[in-house]
């Protein structure tokens, strides 16, 4: 495993992150999913990430399990705050009500006194920044959490965050956004605000939700016990299996991965990290022994050419600005 600093913080994390949205809780049986954290441990992964949505709080619960009896000291543990947890007209956004009954509510799923960082899931358009950022700097106070974080902000909102962060004395050091050779929106103003502010990427779905592993063919039945024949799963990706010119393109990328003893999901997540404002992929797991493949994807260095090759494989597959709603 090699390690990055999240952004220009002091904070040192594993390059590839394990995360659990969608499988804890939901997808995967627990002995599955105590499994899988055990191959992220074993293969030198030391930072977790989680949100207290997923799965309806459950993943958090799975998560902290997972993680009992392991050197507290030793590991960074993420979650997040904005979406639903209840039924209550409260219980979601970044209210100074929510996000403080939120870290009391994580932390006691997680079965650990602090998280690393906590990150805001969303922007909240309906509450105030100033209310969001001062209720962080509380939690960052209490000691309940070290670091905080953002995730999917704009690079308007990530800068106007920052400036209160500085001015509130806490540390707000990374963003968590989608990033994989096919989602590259974060490359035009993300990516550069973040490196003049000092924040790190943490990035997530770099396989693009399994597409990049070329297990999705064209014009063939959907393989049984994927995510896109998982109801939630398909709800994100089922848009990108029926795409034939894409899925035929995503096939072109196999022997490039073989040129370089890679397999395509290594290369994918490989190449999210040769952008030097990630600090971190965050990969997810089924079976154990996806963890343990992946991971190989740590240190690897492609060259400009195989860089190159990809591009021009992919072509106008990929996204570079994001869809208008």
């Amino acid at each position: 495993m090699e390690f990055r600093h999240l952004g220009r913080s002091g904070l040192v994390i594993s390059e590839i992150a394990y995360g659990n949205w969608i499988t804890h809780g939901s997808q995967v049986e627990e002995d599955a999913a105590l499994a899988c954290v055990r191959a992220a441990l074993d293969a030198g992964i030391t930072t977790f990430d989680t949100a207290d949505v997923y799965a309806g709080t459950r993943a958090e619960a799975v998560m902290g399990r997972a993680l009992r009896g392991e050197r507290r000291e030793g590991l960074e543990v993420f979650t997040k705050v904005f979406f639903p947890t209840g039924p209550g007209h409260n219980d979601r956004g970044l209210s100074r009500k929510h996000i403080m009954e939120s870290i009391n509510g994580s932390l006691k799923r997680l079965q650990t006194d602090y998280v690393d960082l906590y990150q805001a899931h969303r922007y909240d358009y309906a509450t105030p920044l100033e209310e969001t950022m001062t209720a962080f700097a509380d939690v960052v106070r209490s000691g309940k959490a070290l670091y905080i974080g953002v995730s999917e902000w704009k690079p308007s909102e990530i800068r106007a965050a920052k400036k209160l962060a500085d001015e509130l004395n806490i540390q707000l050091i990374s963003s968590q956004p989608q990033y994989s050779m096919l989602w590259r929106v974060i490359e035009a103003e993300v990516v550069p605000t973040s490196e003049e502010l000092g924040l790190g990427q943490i990035v997530w779905s770099p396989i693009a939700q399994g597409i990049l592993t070329g297990k999705y063919l064209p014009g063939a039945t959907l393989p049984e016990g994927s995510r896109a024949t998982d109801e939630r799963g398909a709800s994100f990706i089922g848009e990108l299996v029926g795409n034939e010119g894409l899925l035929e393109a995503v096939q072109q990328l196999k022997p490039i991965a073989e040129s370089v003893d890679l397999s395509m999901a290594q290369l994918a997540v490989a190449w999210v990290l040769q952008n030097p404002n990630v600090s971190a992929a965050i990969i997810g797991a089924s079976r154990p022994e996806q963890v343990t493949e992946n991971v190989k994807a740590a240190g690897v260095k492609l060259s400009a050419d195989v860089l190159k090759k990809i591009d021009d494989v992919l072509g106008t597959h990929v996204v570079r600005e994001a869809p208008t709603e």
